[in-house]
């Protein structure tokens, strides 16, 4: 299977869009323009403090935000943690290897990074965002606050959407391993999507042991397989 890369270009273009919906099939519901637009421009109308706009990152984004950004911190969000909770059967999953993909679901703390948008940006560059973490409706973005060394900032932050049918809540370690070692679609494979995880929250000096340990062991049924 060829690899698609994720890129500002490939969402702007549409081509992932299109990668997408060919794993996917033509029932699966896709956000439209229109509801992307309004989406973005409800969110920014609830803006805490209009005109500072900071979107929050725990997998991915930290590495790959696609969007360009004014200033980047590391942050801290409380309500909140990393869980492997949304099943994949696209990009980083297929249906031959469905596999297992990043959210935020409700209770704890998280630690990532934030990143603020330039004034007068904010449109362009939640746009950009929306096409890639909304593509299917399977996250629903938040606004919550970051906590960083420098302060208290105002931070968009994409949690689960529990309602979505790839929301697969209760997982054990077993499973979640075993699924994150094997699955694999037209952006890669997801143990390359946890491992990368990993070392770049250590590159930013945050360690997140739970997070390491599960990367340990889909380590090690990769290398057994």
């Amino acid at each position: 299977m060829s690899v698609v890369k994720l890129t500002r270009e490939s969402l702007l273009d549409g081509s992932l869009h299109a990668t997408v919906r060919a794993q996917l099939g033509p029932d699966v519901r896709m956000m439209t323009d229109e509801e992307r637009h309004s989406q973005v421009l409800e969110m920014l109308a609830q803006a805490p403090r209009p005109g500072r706009v900071w979107v929050f990152a725990f997998g991915s984004l930290i590495w790959n935000p696609a969007f360009h950004f004014a200033e980047r911190r590391t942050a801290r969000i409380h309500g909140f943690h990393r869980q492997f909770c949304l099943r994949l059967q696209a990009g980083r999953g297929s249906p031959e290897r469905p596999g297992l993909m990043l959210s935020l679901e409700a209770g704890g703390s998280c630690v990532g990074v934030v990143y603020r948008l330039a004034p007068g940006t904010e449109v362009t560059e939640l746009d950009v965002l929306w096409r890639r973490e909304m593509l299917t409706h399977a996250y629903r973005p938040v606004w919550t606050l970051a906590r960083t060394p420098e302060g208290p900032e105002p931070a968009i932050a994409f949690t689960v959407n529990r309602h979505h049918d790839r929301y697969a809540p209760g997982l054990d370690e077993d499973t979640v391993a075993g699924l994150l070692a094997t699955g694999a679609g037209a952006l890669g494979r997801c143990c390359d999507y946890l491992f990368d995880t990993v070392h770049h929250l250590r590159e930013l000096g945050i360690r997140d042991r739970r997070l390491e340990a599960l990367a340990a062991r889909v380590r090690a049924r990769v290398d057994e397989s």
